[in-house]
C-alpha cells in the first residue's frame, strides 16, 4: 500500500509522541544520584566567607561544581573521592576584587607598542599562576579579557573565573587616556592608539558615545561597565583632583548597564567625584582614597560598595616623576580612608590589588598584599573583604553575571571554588599568603592542586 507523504509525517509525529522517555531520564533518582561526580572532604573546620570565624570540624560533599552538604552526617556515594582534611580549614577560594589580567605584568613598552597576540599569551600563563595563588576568581577592571575567559570556561586553559569590562572607559585626557605627548586625537586626524586597537581601552566623550562603547562592551560579554570618574596616578594627562565625565555622561553609561542587567563602576579617588557618580547611579566605587566620612556613611546607606586597595608604598619605580607625586597623594590618603572604614561598619568594602604592568616578582605577591591591611584590620576582617564581599558585589552583575551561583562563601549550595588551608587564617594571614599553606585549590569542582599526598 502506498502511503502520502502527509499520512508518513502524522505516523512519524505520533511515534514521537508515544515514545518512552529515554533510560537516562526514567533511571530512578537514587541512580542518577550514585552517577554524580562526588568529593568528600572530611575533618576539617569551615571558614564560609561571611563571618570571622570557624565552624566546629565538619565534613562538606562536593557533587559536581556544588557544594552539596556541610554537616557531620555527610556521606557520599561508592567511589567518590574522599579527602582527609585532619583538622585543616576550608574556606572560599579568593576574589582579586581590582585585577587587570590582560597586562598585570606585561611591561609597559609591550603593552603600548607590543603585539597584541603575544600579549594574550602572557596573560594566559599570568592566569594559570594566578589560580595558584588561591585566586579563584577575578573581577576585571579594564583590559580585553573575552578570550581569555572564554579559553578558561571551555577548559583550554587554565586560570580563575573572569568578570570581564573590557575597555575602560575614559574621557579625552582622562585616566584612560594613555597617548604620548605627540599623539593627536584621533577625532582630530591622530592614530587610534595601540592600547586601544588593541581593546584595553577607549576614549569617548558625550553621551552618545559612551552609551556606544558601554554597549560594545556588553555585546562583547562584559558582566559589568568600567568607567574613570577622575584623575589617577599612573596616566599621565589627568591630575588626581579633576573630576571626569559630566554627569549626564555618567547618567548615559549607567542607563546603558542598567538596560542591559548589570551595572557601572567608577576609577575615582576624590569626595566630589565619587558623589558625582552615586548622583549618577554607579553602584561601585573603584579606590576612594581621597574620600572623607560623610562619603562613606553615604555610600553604606545607599548599598554602594566599595573596591579598595592597599596603596601604602608611595613609590613605584616604573613610574616616572609626576606619577610618584600623586601616588604620594593616594599612599597618604589610603591611610586616612582606612581608619575612618572603622567607623562605617556597615559599608561593604572588597580587597583588590590593581597590580598592572609590574614586574614578576611584584605579582608574585598579589594575595600577600593583602598584609598592608593588618594595621587597621583583623585577619578575619580581610579575608571577609576578599571573599565574601567580593561574592555580594559579582551578584550585582545580575543577568550579565557569567557564572550565575554563590561565589566568595562556603554554603550548601554554592559553587565549589575552595581552598584547604594549613593553619588558622583567622589568626595568621600566613595561612593563605604563603602558597605552601595552601594545601587544595579547587575551581568549580575541579581540584587543581592538592600536596596532601606530600605529608607521607
Amino acid at each position: 500500500m502506498k502511503i502520502s507523504s502527509s499520512l508518513a509525517y502524522a505516523i512519524v509525529v505520533l511515534v514521537i509522541k508515544i515514545t518512552p522517555i529515554s533510560a537516562q531520564e526514567a533511571e530512578p533518582k537514587e541512580k542518577a544520584e550514585e552517577r554524580k561526580k562526588q568529593i568528600l572532604i572530611q575533618n576539617v573546620r569551615v571558614f564560609d566567607g561571611a563571618r570571622a570565624e570557624l565552624s566546629a570540624p565538619t565534613h562538606v560533599l562536593i557533587e559536581n561544581n556544588l557544594i552539596a552538604s556541610i554537616s557531620v552526617d555527610a556521606e557520599a556515594a561508592e567511589g567518590a573521592t574522599v579527602i582527609d582534611g585532619a583538622n585543616r580549614v576550608l574556606m572560599p577560594g579568593m576574589i582579586e576584587s581590582h585585577g587587570h589580567v590582560a597586562f598585570a605584568s606585561l611591561p609597559q613598552a609591550e603593552l603600548m607598542f607590543g603585539r597584541h597576540e603575544y600579549a594574550q599569551l602572557y596573560a594566559a600563563d599570568q592566569l594559570e599562576k594566578m589560580l595558584m595563588r588561591g585566586i579563584t576568581a577575578v573581577r576585571d577592571m579594564g583590559g580585553n579579557t573575552f578570550s581569555l575567559k572564554r579559553a578558561i570556561d571551555e577548559g583550554m586553559n587554565v586560570g580563575p573565573r573572569i568578570y570581564p569590562s573590557g575597555m575602560m572607559i575614559s574621557q579625552t585626557s582622562g585616566h584612560g587616556d594613555f597617548r604620548t605627548p605627540v599623539d593627536g586625537h584621533p577625532k582630530f586626524g591622530g592614530q587610534l592608539p595601540h592600547v586601544m586597537k588593541a581593546g584595553h581601552s577607549v576614549i569617548v566623550d558625550g553621551p552618545s558615545d559612551i552609551r556606544a562603547a558601554a554597549r560594545e562592551n556588553l555585546r562583547f560579554g562584559a558582566s559589568q561597565v568600567k568607567m574613570a570618574a577622575g584623575g589617577g596616578y599612573s596616566s599621565p594627562a589627568d591630575p588626581i583632583e579633576t573630576l571626569q565625565f559630566t554627569p549626564e555622561e555618567l547618567k548615559a553609561g549607567v542607563d546603558a548597564a542598567t538596560d542591559f542587567g548589570t551595572y557601572v563602576t567608577v576609577h575615582v579617588y576624590t569626595v566630589a567625584g565619587i558623589n558625582r557618580a552615586i548622583d549618577a547611579g554607579v553602584r561601585c566605587i573603584e579606590h576612594g582614597q581621597l574620600t572623607d566620612k560623610a562619603t562613606l556613611e553615604r555610600m553604606a546607606e545607599e548599598g554602594v560598595f566599595l573596591s579598595t586597595q592597599p596603596f601604602t608604598v608611595s613609590y613605584e619605580p616604573q613610574l616616572d616623576a609626576n606619577s610618584n607625586r600623586k601616588l604620594a597623594m593616594v599612599a597618604e590618603g589610603t591611610r586616612k580612608m582606612f581608619a575612618l572604614l572603622k567607623d562605617v561598619p556597615d559599608l561593604k568594602v572588597t580587597h583588590g590589588t590593581d597590580l598592572f604592568m609590574v614586574p614578576q616578582d611584584v605579582l608574585d605577591g598579589q594575595v600577600k598584599q593583602m598584609e598592608r591591611l593588618l594595621e587597621w584590620f583583623t585577619p578575619g576582617e580581610i579575608l571577609v573583604m576578599a571573599t565574601g564581599n567580593v561574592g555580594e558585589l559579582l551578584k550585582l552583575s545580575a543577568l550579565r553575571d557569567p557564572y550565575p551561583g554563590e561565589l566568595g562563601v562556603v554554603r550548601e549550595g554554592a559553587l565549589a571554588d575552595l581552598l584547604l588551608v594549613e593553619g588558622n587564617p583567622l589568626e595568621s594571614l600566613d595561612a593563605v599568603t604563603d602558597p605552601d599553606n595552601l594545601r587544595i585549590i579547587m575551581k568549580n569542582g575541579v581540584v587543581y592542586k592538592n600536596t596532601l599526598n606530600d605529608d607521607r
